[in-house]
Order: structure tokens, then C-alpha cells, then sequence
């Protein structure tokens, strides 16, 4: 009988991690089944526990998920306990471990596959969300001079400015507030590549930037990457090496192998 775990979601059909573990799978000689669950907006408990009751022994969890997911788990680790969020969830016995491997992946690809460190950078984060909440902690983690936080709504940047205050420097405040300022690297966290949008940055933010970042992934470059592009940013990342060492991240804590990542990459950044 093989090792079962998913993903679980609204949408999912678009889910990319069903080929990236297979994959991780074939990689490392694992005996596993990785497969694809839409569970209903209400009902995301119920499809956790049925898939509890067939044996499943993980899952990754994404939009819109995360926050109950961190409310189902009996045990969180570090970094989950302060996003307030949880992508990974692991069964032992009658045990929940939530985890978030978001963050984990994202400094794994600027630093390991981008080459870029970020100790010392300054760093500016769009985006007040749940993606952005994910990554805020490993970010600070590499010692960055500064994360500016960046929303639409300033509040609710302050607020996790606030929240995660004692872990490094970081700033808060809406997109204007930073047209005079300069950054080394710039993360669009937004939910505005999803519609085909621009989050609403002043140009000058990007004179100095080394890297545009965008947590979206597609074939196409979003509109945040053409902007940032357009504005003398040399070097562009999509989220899709984000998305391969988050997985690799839950991969390891699940099956206790860490896997190679950089094929799985260049395999999905193929043309089709």
C-alpha cells in the first residue's frame, strides 16, 4: 500500500504539485501517491478528516485554506506559529503538525537558485495577505538592513509589521509612501498578477532594484515583471522556484529526504 498525500484547495485543477512530488517521488526512490483534492469552501475540515480516516499522511494546503489549517493543527512548528498560517500538514497517530514552507522556499530560490543573498539588502514586500504574512519571518531571518511592508491598505501593514516587529527591522505604510525611497530587491506578495493587474507602485521604488520578484508563476511574464522590467530591473523571478522548494520543504519534513530541486525547476520552466 502506498504512502498517500495531496493537496487541498479551491481552485485546484491549476495545481502544479501533483507533478512536482510525483516527481520528487521518482527522485528519490519514494513508494507514495501524490494526488489533487477540491474540497468545498465549507468543508474543509470534513476533507481533511476523511482523508485522515483512508490512511492519508499528509497534505499541502493552499488558497483559501491556510488560516484554517493552522486552527486544525494540535501542534505548529516555529514558523507556523508566528505566520498564523499553515501550507503543510503531516498525520502522526492522533497528532496535526502544521507547518509553512512558503517563506523556506522563497529565500531557498533567491539565495540558492538566484544566487542572491539577502543579509544586508533592503527588501520591499507588497502585499499584506496571507502570501505575504508566509514569508515575512524567513525574510527577516537572512538579517536584511530592512523589510519595508507595502498595502494598499496601510493598516494592515502595520499590523504585521507589528506582528513580527521583534524579529528584525521592518517598516510599514501604503504603496506611495515608498516612491522616495530605494530598494535592492522588490517581492510582489499582491494578489494583482491573478487578475492580470499592476499593484499600485510608483516607478522610482524600482531605479536601484537588482531583483523583481513575483510569488505568481506563469508562462508569461505577469505585469508586475514587464513594470519592473520596463523600469531598468535587470534580473525577474517568478514564483515557480518558490513554489518547487516549498514543496521540497514539505517533502523533507514528510519523508525525511530533501530532494533535488533544480531539475523539477528547469522541467517546469520548459515551453510546453
Amino acid at each position: 500500500m502506498l504512502d498517500s498525500y495531496a493537496v487541498i484547495g479551491n481552485p485546484i485543477s491549476h495545481s502544479k504539485s501533483p507533478l512536482i512530488h510525483k516527481t520528487f517521488a521518482q527522485q528519490t526512490k519514494q513508494s507514495m501517491q501524490y494526488d489533487a483534492i477540491l474540497a468545498p469552501l465549507e468543508g474543509f475540515q470534513a476533507a481533511v478528516e476523511s482523508f485522515r480516516q483512508q490512511g492519508g499522511k499528509g497534505l499541502n494546503v493552499t488558497v483559501p485554506f491556510k488560516l484554517e489549517a493552522y486552527r486544525l493543527a494540535t501542534r505548529l512548528t516555529e514558523r507556523a506559529t508566528i505566520a498564523r498560517a499553515v501550507n503543510t500538514l503531516k498525520f502522526e497517530n492522533d497528532e496535526i503538525l502544521g507547518d509553512n514552507t512558503d517563506g523556506a522556499g522563497l529565500v531557498r530560490d533567491i539565495e540558492c537558485n538566484l544566487g542572491i543573498p539577502l543579509a544586508e539588502k533592503r527588501i520591499l514586500l507588497l502585499g499584506a495577505g496571507g502570501a505575504a504574512r508566509g514569508v515575512i519571518l524567513p525574510l527577516l531571518q537572512q538579517k536584511p538592513s530592512l523589510l519595508a511592508i507595502a498595502n494598499r491598505t496601510p493598516a494592515k501593514a502595520a499590523a504585521l509589521q507589528e506582528q513580527f516587529n521583534a524579529y528584525g527591522n521592518s517598516i510599514a505604510g501604503d504603496f506611495m509612501h515608498f516612491a522616495d525611497a530605494h530598494f535592492d530587491i522588490i517581492i510582489n506578495a499582491t494578489s494583482a498578477s491573478l487578475h492580470d493587474a499592476l499593484p499600485e507602485l510608483p516607478a522610482s521604488v524600482l531605479a536601484q532594484a537588482t531583483l523583481a520578484y513575483d510569488l505568481m508563476y506563469s508562462h508569461e511574464p505577469t505585469h508586475f515583471l514587464e513594470f519592473a522590467q520596463q523600469n531598468g530591473v535587470h534580473q525577474l523571478a517568478d514564483g515557480i522556484g518558490m513554489l518547487v522548494e516549498q514543496a521540497a520543504e514539505s517533502f523533507f519534513l514528510w519523508r525525511g529526504i530533501r530532494p533535488q530541486t533544480k531539475p523539477v525547476i528547469a522541467m517546469l520552466k520548459s515551453p510546453i
